[in-house]
């Protein structure tokens, strides 16, 4: 409309719309293809914007509804990794000074020539080492676990490992029982405590006090810490495992440094599981341990699980068993039965 007239009307009165309709050529139909025209990119831009408005809310609800395999997979791109070993992976925490210590199933043995992957032992060395730290915690060593974090992660201090594995032994077995002849399972007179040098490329190499502070490795404050507490975690771990059924044999710890503010301690590291430690059944011997992956003896997830289950870290079959629906339904007498028959 042009001042209250017809488009239409107002372009034929002009003097060159009657010329064109003079000479055979009709504006009315040219209106027509530009109205067809400018709805038909009005329409196009509509449904493109309502389109791009679909697809937008559609990304959206996804976030809302099903975000735990999306934040999931945006939070494993987002960490940091610090560290990778044979059993376990460090990433940076989420809060400073702290790590995210994940288990994996990965099985090693006679330094990393053996490999294997034991299904599920990540899940159960995250919830036994969590049980013990904490049981240890109790009793006043110092450790570096804060919580867990899932099935297979622990938020843990970081520390400055110190290059040593700390192996307590009770009993005579593994290298130990080759290396100097002595019977598998022979009682040793008192804990025996060994020093080894955390390298791979030099097999682990025995290693004397006096080498460790020649070396500067630990000091001779920090091995003293070390020896005390190796030696009160062996006490403390034999009678609880003893209550348990399992007899302790030997294990494997590792210790680092602890930086807050402007001291440092010496505190427990790394994990306590069946993959660190000999763990013999009291009454029929049989191996509970990494022995049965060394050794190919079989039942290696079977062990592990029976481990967790006497330190009351997972239920026993029994309790699984009564906490199903099938065992919650009462089972119907026979006599009542028979009894409602006989009244009809």
């Amino acid at each position: 409309m042009l001042g209250g007239i017809p488009c239409e009307a107002y372009f034929f009165c002009r003097p060159q719309a009657k010329q064109l309709v003079a000479a055979g050529v009709y504006p009315e139909f040219d209106l027509f293809i530009m109205r067809v025209l400018v709805f038909g990119c009005f329409f196009f831009i509509i449904k493109r914007s309502h389109i791009f408005l679909s697809f937008f809310t559609l990304s959206i609800m996804k976030d809302i509804y099903m975000p735990s395999k999306r934040i999931a997979s945006r939070t494993m791109n987002r960490r940091v990794p610090i560290y990778e070993g044979k059993a376990k992976q460090l990433f940076e925490g989420p809060e400073p000074g702290t790590l995210i210590q994940h288990f994996k199933d990965d099985a090693t043995a006679f330094n990393n020539v053996k490999k294997g992957v034991i299904n599920g032992k990540g899940v159960i060395n995250n919830r036994i080492s969590e049980y013990l730290m904490l049981r240890l915690g109790e009793i006043g060593i110092p450790t570096h676990f804060i919580r867990t974090l899932n099935m297979r992660e622990q938020l843990v201090k970081a520390v400055e490992i110190i290059p040593l594995e700390v192996i307590v032994r009770n009993v005579a077995a593994g290298s130990f029982a080759s290396r100097f002849g002595v019977d598998e399972g022979a009682q040793l007179p008192y804990p025996i405590i060994e020093f080894c040098l955390k390298s791979d490329k030099l097999n682990d190499p025995i290693v004397a006090p006096e080498i460790i502070v020649a070396f500067q490795w630990a000091q001779p404050s920090e091995l003293e810490d070390i020896t005390s507490m190796a030696l009160r975690i062996n006490d403390f771990l034999s009678g609880l495992l003893l209550g348990a059924g399992i007899r302790l044999i030997d294990f494997k710890i590792e210790f680092g440094r602890h930086y807050e503010g402007n001291t440092v301690q010496v505190i427990l590291a790394d994990e306590i599981s069946p993959d660190c430690c000999r763990l013999w059944d009291t009454k029929t011997g049989e191996k509970m341990d990494k022995d049965r992956f060394r050794r190919d003896l079989g039942k290696v997830e079977e062990a592990y699980r029976e481990v967790a289950r006497r330190l009351g870290v997972l239920p026993s079959d029994k309790e699984v068993a009564a906490k199903s629906p099938a065992a919650s339904k009462k089972p119907v007498k026979l006599s009542a039965v028979k009894k409602k028959k006989t009244r009809k």
